[in-house]
């Protein structure tokens, strides 16, 4: 079973190690056919502090605690 990939954008990072990103889905409506947009916040473990805005990618891991079982992978990009 493969690990869970998102690209989302932090939102804060006022915990020790942990980062809050909003990642957005699209999703279609099963009736009407419109095209709806879908904000999930998702805790992500991270080693070194992170600014926000950033976007960054996160994978899904073993659970650091009770509602964080996301890392932030390495792959990080500066938004000006």
């Amino acid at each position: 079973m493969t690990a869970k990939r998102f690209v989302g954008k932090i939102v804060s990072n006022k915990m020790q190690d942990t980062v809050v990103v909003a990642v957005e889905m699209l999703k279609r409506h099963p009736i009407y056919g419109k095209v709806l947009k879908n904000t999930k916040r998702i805790k992500a473990h991270t080693s070194k502090p992170i600014e926000l805005g950033t976007i960054v990618e996160i994978t899904e891991t073993k659970p650091y605690s009770k509602q964080v079982s996301f890392r932030v992978s390495d792959d990080v990009k500066e938004t000006k």
